[in-house]
């Protein structure tokens, strides 16, 4: 039986090797790992200026990464924060168009850390633009190359505790935005320990569309991704 294609949003970033500076375009390998332990097969989608649903043909499901960097927050109508770095523009064109493509095209799709913001951005919700000013601290974001962990509490029923396999979980973070209003359509179904922050947010008269602030691509245990091939499986 063929592997399920799961399409992969990809930043772009500038890349030395030797004596050559290169832009490239790619994601962390611990997404493809991901997608690979769950029976999938990864497919990078690099930014296109082209219609965004051209790039959803023969994909199963879609996963947006996070990345260094933030959504432009002129995209819900704010003005920027002295800490905010938007990340390059045709990467945000596209994923936002993608998801809206994904979203009407009825895919399973996952949002992953700044996957999540350009979710809720996409359906008409803001962000917080700088967590410790909010909650008068850092924890959801670990020191410089390592993840923090935390505890979330997740709503029971919901797709995100179906996903999870759990009401409660420690998850890996490494983010300083969050949620201010939830988008369209979404709701809130998971949240920090002890500072109540939102850590997913889905669509429940959807079949799958999820987003997470945490990294369950880092958590070889996490069964988060395996849940979004789930989807794919699972009888109409």
């Amino acid at each position: 039986m063929s592997r399920p294609a799961i399409g992969v949003t990809a930043s772009l970033e500038v890349m030395r090797s030797g004596q050559w500076e290169e832009e490239t375009a790619g994601t962390p390998w611990a997404y493809i790992r991901a997608v690979q332990r769950a029976g999938g097969r990864a497919l990078i989608l690099p930014p296109d200026p082209e219609a965004p649903a051209d790039a959803l043909e023969g994909i199963a499901a879609l996963i947006v990464t996070g990345a260094a960097g933030d959504t432009d927050p002129a995209r819900y109508g704010a003005g920027p924060h002295p800490l905010t770095e938007p990340v390059r523009p045709e990467r945000e064109d596209f994923e936002l168009g993608l998801v809206g493509a994904a979203l009407e095209a009825g895919l399973p799709l996952l949002g992953v850390c700044r996957g999540l913001q350009v979710l809720n951005v996409s359906r008409g919700g803001t962000l917080e633009q700088h967590l410790p000013d909010a909650v008068g601290h850092s924890g959801h974001a670990g020191r410089p190359g390592a993840y923090a962990t935390h505890e979330v509490r997740l709503e029971p029923g919901s797709l995100a505790a179906r996903a999870v396999g759990a009401e409660r979980a420690t998850v890996k973070s490494y983010h300083h935005q969050g949620i201010g209003q939830v988008g369209r359509g979404l709701v809130a179904s998971a949240w920090a320990q002890g500072d109540e922050i939102v850590e997913a947010i889905e669509d429940p008269d959807a079949p799958f569309v999820l987003g997470v602030l945490w990294h369950p691509e880092e958590d070889a245990s996490s069964r988060v991704v395996a849940a979004l091939l789930d989807a794919i499986r699972a009888p109409a």
